[in-house]
């Protein structure tokens, strides 16, 4: 998805019945629309020689080729890397996998499976409830990471002229969200307490309530955020406070100056609040629930929702790529999701294969003696 948003024509290969992840459910329901945005479908059944003939007459026109297979079952169909590199010199093969090589790679991996596995999961429940993010944080980072190593070799393709095997794992993406907790031990000697109990850096760093009872996120991780949100709420005495001339006196001394800081903003309205504090440049933040983005005013900024079309029809909303270029949205020039094997015969039209051809290949014909 994000190489077809950046312009790459991207040809998703599903098997004749579809991907099985249009079909989740529950909180997996928005997957599939979400990230399958901007491609083809094109359906081939791979256990038959016609739809491996046809998979082959899409590489040869291929600048990569993304994969997301066991090693065994690739090498099976004869797709190793190694093998696809020889056949296919200039070819860019991206293997999407659970590990990076080494005593894990067989293993097979998911998203929660790699967070329990790298501390992440450990890091954000309380001790003793280790939970999972709430987000598929690490399968969305391996997409992400394998696009850059993608955009990467065919930067390096323009310098030797050869293609590159690049190898992306969830396990490694996720033990990069955790390093800066590992290196903290590296240097002195002791774990990190999981967040919910964590050894707070700054004097205020938390969730308060408001007068109306909305909760509310606000920060002072300078000194002179910690003067402005004083003087904001108050709170001006604490400034000449003989305990809390330090940044060091004023972080341990939360104990006693949250729940000042609290009453504080208990005795202020929500709204009237957050303008001062934007206005101050105060960090601060609304606790909402993703569905509350959809009233958003800066996510529906120009850009900041694309809309999509599911294969039925429906329409829904989704983000675009988090970054600009020239100060302008990166707009997709197109961001529907096909139906399983919508672009079959017009791809494979297109490569020169006959309509019996496409026929066997996506398994749907039978081949006549």
């Amino acid at each position: 998805m994000f190489l077809a948003f950046l312009g790459a024509e991207v040809i998703k290969v599903e098997p004749p019945e579809g991907d099985k992840t249009r079909d989740l459910t529950g909180m997996g329901r928005g997957f599939f629309p979400t990230f399958n945005r901007g491609k083809k479908s094109v359906t081939l059944d791979l256990k038959t020689d016609a739809g491996v003939e046809a998979l082959h007459a899409l590489l040869e026109t291929a600048d990569v080729f993304i994969e997301n297979f066991r090693d065994q079952s690739l090498a099976r169909m004869g797709m190793a890397p190694d093998t696809l590199r020889e056949r296919y010199p200039g070819l860019i093969v991206s293997s999407l996998k659970g590990f990076l090589k080494g005593p894990y790679e067989n293993r097979t991996a998911l998203d929660e499976v790699v967070q329990m596995m790298t501390g992440m999961a450990y890091m954000t429940g309380p001790t003793g409830r280790p939970l999972r993010i709430g987000s598929s944080a690490n399968d969305i980072m391996g997409g992400l990471f394998g696009a850059f190593a993608v955009l990467a070799a065919l930067y390096q393709r323009r310098t030797d002229g050869q293609g590159h095997a690049v190898r992306t794992g969830l396990f490694e993406n996720c033990l990069l969200l955790v390093a800066q907790h590992m290196v903290q031990f590296d240097i002195e000697g002791r774990e990190a307490p999981p967040m919910p109990e964590r050894e707070f850096s700054w004097a205020v760093y938390d969730i308060f309530e408001t007068r109306e009872g909305r909760q509310i996120f606000v920060g002072a991780v300078t000194e002179g955020q910690w003067v402005t949100l004083c003087n904001l709420l108050g709170l001006s005495h604490l400034l000449n406070d003989p305990r809390l001339q330090t940044r060091m006196d004023q972080i341990d001394a939360r104990h006693w100056t949250l729940p000042v800081f609290a009453e504080a903003v208990r005795t202020q309205g929500f709204d009237d609040l957050i303008a001062k504090f934007e206005d101050a440049g105060i960090p601060f933040s609304p606790i909402h629930r993703p569905a509350e983005m959809y009233d958003d005013p800066h996510v529906l900024r120009e850009g900041g929702l694309l809309m999509s079309r599911l294969p039925e029809g429906q329409s829904y909303r989704a983000p675009g790529l988090p970054f600009e270029v020239d100060q302008q949205p990166v707009v997709a020039p197109g961001v529907d999701v096909p139906a399983a094997g919508a672009d079959t015969e017009t791809v494979l039209r297109a490569l020169g294969l006959s309509d019996a051809q496409i026929a066997l290949a996506r398994g749907t014909g039978r081949a006549v003696a």
